[in-house]
């Protein structure tokens, strides 16, 4: 890898324990993530693609194994505010204008007013809302919340960037339109980002690599390159070389369930 290592989860298991069983959802997951690098995690629904961006969150801890950003434990990084966040619930304040909410993490913060007003300026321009910095969630699109809740997390001027499905409630049509414009957004920051994508076309078209899970118990069934051009236009999806990279990674999540006997 020519860039510098960021991200490395070193053989990382995961188990959550019940007072009647265990569910192991991660196994001896290992792959590394370099500075300014956009990579997705995808696999089949619930096979732990959101425990393993909680656990390089630092949110919850490993069962086995070690991960580090930067370095450091994840605790430490999210501590010192290297991280920002964005879900597929925005969680705006819906009594809050778009401006405050933007400003909500900074606010906590204690920054100073002038410069939480200024920052949160800045940010909601470079998404795309300027002039509807007084609007309340409640008036605003799907793709606009989504916009906010992107622009609330950069105020804090994070080195690594955590999506877990941010798109995956709207539209095709928007998604797409999202797609497009959060990579408009990332060429002007100097970010890491670690998505979670139910969608193909959408790890293709963002990602410089994607890590593909097996069900659960996940491991890591391929990791797949994504070399394709940037900046990256939509024009670029009807390529054959994208529907070569789509089909790639298709194949790869095209699982052949066994039954548990014949797996012993």
């Amino acid at each position: 890898m020519d860039k510098a290592e960021y991200i490395h989860v070193d053989r990382v298991s995961k188990t959550f324990e019940t007072p009647l069983t265990s569910v192991v959802a991660l196994n001896q997951i290992t792959f590394m993530v370099a500075r300014n690098e956009f990579v997705s995690i995808i696999g089949p629904s619930g096979c732990g693609k959101s425990t393993l961006l909680r656990l390089v969150a630092g949110l919850v801890s490993p069962s086995e194994g070690r991960i580090t950003v930067g370095g450091r434990a994840p605790e430490e990084s999210r501590r010192s505010r290297e991280y920002g966040f964005v879900f597929q619930d925005p969680v705006m304040l819906p009594w809050r204008s778009v401006r405050d909410n933007v400003e909500l993490a900074l606010e906590v913060m204690e920054v100073e007013k002038a410069v939480r007003r200024q920052t949160a300026a800045e940010f909601i321009h470079l998404v795309g809302l300027a002039g509807f910095e007084e609007m309340r969630p409640g008036q605003l699109s799907g793709g606009m919340r989504q916009r906010a809740a992107l622009a609330r997390a950069l105020t804090m001027k994070p080195q690594l960037l955590l999506m877990d499905e941010p798109f995956g409630a709207l539209d095709e049509i928007t998604r797409a339109q999202m797609n497009a414009e959060l990579l408009n957004i990332l060429a002007q920051q100097d970010l890491t980002v670690l998505l979670v994508t139910h969608s193909i076309e959408e790890a293709v078209f963002l990602s410089d690599r994607v890590v593909v899970l097996t069900p659960r118990p996940a491991e890591i069934r391929e990791i797949l390159e994504i070399d394709l051009p940037r900046p990256r236009h939509r024009s670029l999806k009807k390529s054959n070389l994208f529907f070569e990279y789509v089909s790639a990674l298709r194949n790869a999540l095209e699982f052949e369930q066994k039954p548990a006997a014949a797996r012993m």
